[in-house]
């Protein structure tokens, strides 16, 4: 059975091996209520800064949880390539489904941003409910799959606003269902890269146009119209064996 994976934000150093910390109330409730943990269980947890916690947990009460850190690894699980992916604000289900996989597979941060297909994006209070919900689902991704740092989900955007201000030393990769040219076909990236996923419906043809003035390559996945989620994963699996740790 593996060790459950908890990220626990708390200032931890490696001057703490031997103490006993008590784990923040959302973790505990996770491990006891949830996992059903008893004293002496083995728990792994990261503060998203690098690098894991091997601990064991010493007390389980009814609210509250402690555990003992008994050594830090330095260990990491990031990808050599730094991608950050711009997705199309999609239906919930396909959005969630889009982060979660787009963590596992290494991506460095996920942009959303608005464009003239996506799904209805809330305002205020609601807009930041939604943010949240996605980090969290970030956070769960990198515990189930062995990451150390927790990559932000960024604020949404209007595409042309991203557009507008996005790192032009990164290179640009917009997926189009009407492009010919593979991914195998492009040159290796020399740093980091943008990755462009439309919603339901892609991008409009107004929004690859200003796309290629603005520099950006258009790529495709074949033939087949692929949903949107499946269209994320697909091309960071490409990405990942061609130029990043599938290679």
């Amino acid at each position: 059975m593996s060790v459950p994976r908890f990220f626990c934000p708390l200032e931890l150093g490696t001057d703490a091996m031997g103490s006993e910390i008590a784990l923040p109330d959302a973790v505990a409730h996770h491990a006891l209520r949830v996992l059903r943990l008893a004293v002496g269980a083995d728990l792994t947890l990261f503060t998203g800064a690098g690098g894991e916690f091997a601990a064991t947990l010493t007390r389980a009460g009814k609210r509250d949880a402690h555990v003992r850190l008994d050594r830090y690894s330095a260990i990491e699980r990031e990808a050599p390539i730094a991608i950050t992916l711009v997705q199309g604000v999609a239906a919930n289900d396909a959005m969630d489904a889009t982060i979660r996989h787009a963590i596992e597979l290494g991506v460095a941060a996920i942009a959303p941003v608005v464009t003239s297909r996506s799904a209805r994006v809330p305002a205020g209070e609601r807009a930041e409910k939604r943010h949240a919900h996605w980090q969290q689902i970030a956070i769960a991704a990198c515990e189930q799959c062995g990451r150390n740092r927790v990559p932000p989900i960024l604020p949404a955007l209007p595409f042309s606003s991203w557009l507008s201000q996005r790192n032009r030393a990164a290179t640009g990769f917009l997926l189009t269902v009407d492009e010919a040219k593979s991914f195998a076909q492009q040159a290796r990236p020399r740093g980091s890269i943008d990755l462009l996923i439309g919603p339901e419906g892609g991008f409009a043809s107004e929004e690859i146009a200003v796309s290629c003035s603005a520099g950006l390559t258009m790529v495709g996945l074949g033939a087949r119209v692929l949903r949107t989620e499946t269209a994320a994963l697909a091309a960071l699996a490409v990405i990942n064996l061609l130029w990043g740790d599938f290679a």
